[in-house]
C-alpha cells in the first residue's frame, strides 16, 4: 500500500466554500486510485486541508485528477478550489493548477502543471483529456458575428452565459455599478441627468460636480482652453495615438505661408515641414458620418484636419484647424491669430471628434474587441497544458465579462453611446467598420507605430517613452518564456494548436484581411515572440494609456464633449461665448458622460496590476525565476517613471506599472 498526500488549497471568492462531498481519483501512467472521498466536507474560503489517497502500487507518472462533488445538506453549493498539490509515494510533489468552480453536476478533469506541447503528451490518457478540454471550452466559448465587418464576440447575451471562472468575483455589485443611465449621486445637483438645459456659463459646470478631483483633473481644467494643452494631449492625453509628422499637406488642407507665418517664429512652413517640425492630425475617418440626436435634438460630428508645431521649447502648438475635408469658402481654417472664441469653438470641434475616435476607434475597437479575440482563440485552442495558455491566462481573465457589459450597458442600443454622445446610433457601428478595415499589425506594435509616425525623436512625448520601456520589458519576458519551451523554429511550426491559435485570431478577428499583416501562421521563433508581445502590451498598456486618464481628461466636459448641438461655422467672427455655451452638451448629457468616464476609469473589479501572478500556473523553474526578473523590472521602471514624474507640471502616469492591469477588465 502507497500514499498520495493531497494538500487541497480552497480560493479566497466570497461563497467559495462548500459543504459537499468531494471526491477525487488519480490517473497515471502504471494505474488508476480508487475514487476517494475527502474526509472534511466542511472546505472554507482561503482553508487549506490535507488528504491521503491510498493506492495498492504506485500510479507512476500521474496524468490526470478526476474530481466532482454530491449535494450535502445545502443545495447548489459550489466549490472554487485554487490548486492540489499532491505529493507522490516517491517523495515528488506536483501541483494540479484549477481555479475554476466545481458544482455537483460536472466532473473536472486536472492535468499536472507541468507545461507541454500536444507533441510531447503522447500518454493515450493524456491524448484524451487533452481533447476532450478542447472539446468542452469550444462549447463553452462559441463564436458570434457581432456585427458584420467587426471582430466576432463571445456568443453571449449576459455575463452570466460564462463560465464562473472567467467572470468577476462579485457579480452583483458590478452589474448595479453600471446602471448609469441615470448618473451618480456623488456627480450630480438637482437631479441635472435628467436635465436639457444648456449651462449658463462654465463657472456653473464647475459648480454641479461635487466628486473628489485629482490634481490633474483640476490642471485639464484650469488650461483647456491654452494651445499649449491643447497640443500636449496629442501626444500624452488619453489618445496619443492621432499626431504624426507632416512632410507634405494634404492636398484638402490649403494652409498657406501667409496664414501660419505669425505661429512659425520667422521662418516658412516648408521650411518647419523639412526641419521635422510640422504634425498633422486628420479624422477623415469621421467624413460622411452623420451626428446622432441627442434628447431630440440633432448633433454634429466634424472631420478635423489639425497642423501642429514642434516649437524649439519642445511645446505641440496647433497653428491651423479645418474642421471639415472638402475644403470651401464655408470651411473656413480656424487659426490660433483669429478671434479668441472662433479659435477656441474650433478647438471644442477638434475634441468632439477625438471623444469619438478615441473611444470607439482606439479604445473600443482596438484594446476592448482585440483583447476580447486574442481571449477566444486562447480558450478554444490552447488547452491549460500548453505553454501559452499559462503565459496568456492572467491577461485574458475577465475581459469576456467586461465586453459583454459594456456591449449591454454603453453601445446597445438602449446604451449610454445612443443616449448620450455624436457618434451613438447609425454611425457607431459605421466607424467601427471603417476602423477595423485600417487596422494593420505594424500599428498595433507600438515601436513600428512611433517610427511610421515618424515620432522617434519627438521631445517630451512620455507615451513613447514609457511605453517603449514597457514593451522591451514585456518582450525581454516573453522571449524567456518561449524559448524555454520551443526549443527551436520547428518546434513553433508543429504546434498544430498554436497554429490553429493564430489562424482563428486573423479569421475571427481581422477577417481574413491579408493587408493588415496579421500573420496567419508562424514559422519562427521571432515572429512568435513579436505576436504575443503584442497581445500582452494591447491589453495591458495599450489600454491602460487609453482608459486611465478618461475622468481625469474628460470629466472637465468641455476638454472632451460627447456631442454638440449646433453645426461646425461656416465663417469667422460670429462666435460668441454664448453661442459655445449653446454648441457644447446640455446638461443631462454632460453628467451622464462624466459618470461613465468616471466609472470607466476606476480600478477594474477583480484588480491585479501588470505583473502580480496570483494563480500558480507554471511550476517550472525557469518561468519562475523569469516571472520574478518581470515583475522587478515592472517595478523599476514603475520607480523611473514616479521620479520623472516629480520633476512635471502634469504627471504623465497612464503607463506606470503600478497602474496598468494584467488585463481588459474595465
Amino acid at each position: 500500500m502507497v500514499v498520495y498526500t493531497l494538500t487541497v488549497y480552497t480560493g479566497d471568492r466570497v461563497l467559495a466554500g462548500t459543504s459537499n462531498i468531494i471526491y477525487v481519483l488519480l490517473r497515471g501512467t502504471e494505474g488508476a486510485s480508487e475514487e476517494t472521498q475527502l474526509s472534511d466536507c466542511k472546505l472554507l474560503p482561503r482553508s487549506v486541508h490535507q488528504y491521503d489517497v491510498h493506492c495498492a502500487a504506485s500510479l507512476g507518472d500521474l496524468i490526470t485528477m478526476e474530481m466532482h462533488s454530491k449535494t450535502f445538506l445545502i443545495p447548489e453549493n459550489d466549490w472554487f478550489c485554487d490548486k492540489i498539490s499532491v505529493m507522490t509515494p516517491e517523495g515528488d510533489t506536483h501541483l494540479f493548477p484549477m481555479y475554476r468552480w466545481l458544482d455537483d453536476k460536472t466532473r473536472v478533469f486536472l492535468r499536472p502543471a507541468t507545461a507541454k506541447f500536444q507533441f510531447q503528451d503522447t500518454h493515450p490518457i493524456a491524448q484524451r483529456q487533452r481533447m476532450r478540454a478542447l472539446e468542452e471550452s469550444r462549447r463553452n466559448f462559441r463564436w458570434r458575428v457581432y456585427v458584420e465587418g467587426l471582430p466576432q464576440t463571445v456568443d453571449a447575451d449576459e455575463a452570466s452565459d460564462l463560465p464562473a471562472e472567467v467572470r468577476f468575483s462579485f457579480s452583483e455589485p458590478i452589474e448595479s455599478s453600471w446602471n448609469v443611465a441615470k448618473g451618480s449621486v456623488s456627480l450630480m445637483l438637482k437631479h441635472l441627468g435628467d436635465s436639457t438645459e444648456q449651462w449658463k456659463s462654465y463657472s456653473d459646470m464647475n459648480q454641479a460636480f461635487c466628486e473628489p478631483r485629482s490634481p490633474t483633473y483640476e490642471y485639464v481644467r484650469n488650461h483647456w482652453a491654452e494651445d499649449e494643452f491643447f497640443g500636449y494631449q496629442f501626444l500624452n492625453g488619453i489618445n496619443p495615438m492621432m499626431i504624426e509628422r507632416c512632410s507634405k499637406l494634404p492636398e484638402n488642407f490649403p494652409v498657406t505661408e501667409e496664414m501660419v507665418k505669425d505661429s512659425l517664429r520667422g521662418s516658412t512652413l516648408k521650411q518647419e515641414m523639412q526641419n521635422g517640425h510640422i504634425f498633422l492630425c486628420d479624422y477623415k475617418i469621421l467624413d460622411g458620418l452623420i451626428g446622432n440626436e441627442v434628447h431630440g435634438r440633432q448633433q454634429f460630428l466634424t472631420a478635423p484636419l489639425v497642423l501642429l508645431y514642434n516649437i524649439p521649447e519642445g511645446l505641440m502648438l496647433p497653428i491651423a484647424i479645418q474642421l471639415m475635408q472638402k475644403p470651401g469658402t464655408e470651411n473656413p481654417i480656424f487659426l490660433p491669430t483669429d478671434l479668441e472664441h472662433d479659435w477656441l469653438l474650433a478647438k471644442i470641434f477638434v475634441r468632439n471628434a477625438e471623444f469619438a475616435l478615441h473611444e470607439v476607434h482606439f479604445h473600443l475597437l482596438r484594446t476592448h474587441l482585440l483583447a476580447e479575440v486574442f481571449t477566444m482563440a486562447t480558450l478554444r485552442n490552447l488547452p491549460s497544458m500548453h505553454p501559452l495558455f499559462k503565459l496568456l491566462f492572467p491577461h485574458i481573465r475577465y475581459t469576456l465579462h467586461i465586453n459583454i457589459m459594456a456591449r449591454n450597458k454603453l453601445i446597445s442600443k438602449e446604451g449610454h453611446f445612443s443616449k448620450y454622445t455624436a457618434v451613438g446610433g447609425d454611425s457607431l457601428p459605421k466607424l467601427l467598420r471603417l476602423a477595423t478595415a485600417s487596422l494593420t499589425y505594424s500599428s498595433l506594435c507600438l515601436p513600428e507605430n512611433i517610427s511610421d509616425r515618424g515620432l522617434g525623436d519627438v521631445p517630451n512625448y512620455y507615451y513613447r517613452e514609457d511605453g517603449t520601456k514597457l514593451w522591451n520589458i514585456i518582450d525581454k519576458f516573453v522571449e524567456g518564456v518561449l524559448t524555454h519551451f520551443y526549443k527551436s523554429d520547428h518546434c513553433v511550426q508543429r504546434d498544430n494548436e498554436l497554429q490553429q491559435w493564430i489562424r482563428e485570431i486573423f479569421a475571427n478577428g481581422f477577417l481574413e484581411n491579408k493587408s493588415t499583416g496579421i500573420p496567419q501562421s508562424f514559422n519562427t521563433m521571432k515572429d512568435l515572440i513579436k505576436f504575443v508581445t503584442m497581445v500582452i502590451f494591447t491589453v495591458s498598456g495599450q489600454h491602460a494609456s487609453v482608459n486611465t486618464g478618461q475622468f481625469d481628461f474628460g470629466g472637465w466636459m468641455p476638454n472632451f464633449p460627447s456631442a454638440l448641438r449646433k453645426p461646425p461655422p461656416k465663417h469667422k467672427g460670429q462666435t460668441t461665448e454664448d453661442i459655445i455655451l449653446e454648441t457644447l452638451p446640455d446638461m443631462g448629457t454632460t453628467v451622464n458622460t462624466v459618470n461613465v468616464l468616471k466609472t470607466l476609469s476606476g480600478d477594474s473589479f477583480d484588480h491585479y496590476p501588470l505583473g502580480s501572478f496570483h494563480e500558480e500556473w507554471f511550476e517550472e523553474e525557469v518561468p519562475c525565476k523569469l516571472m520574478k526578473k518581470f515583475k522587478e523590472d515592472l517595478k523599476s521602471l514603475s520607480g523611473l517613471i514616479k521620479k520623472r514624474n516629480a520633476e512635471l507640471e502634469l504627471p504623465y502616469t497612464f503607463l506606470d506599472p503600478d497602474y496598468v492591469d494584467n488585463s481588459v477588465a474595465i
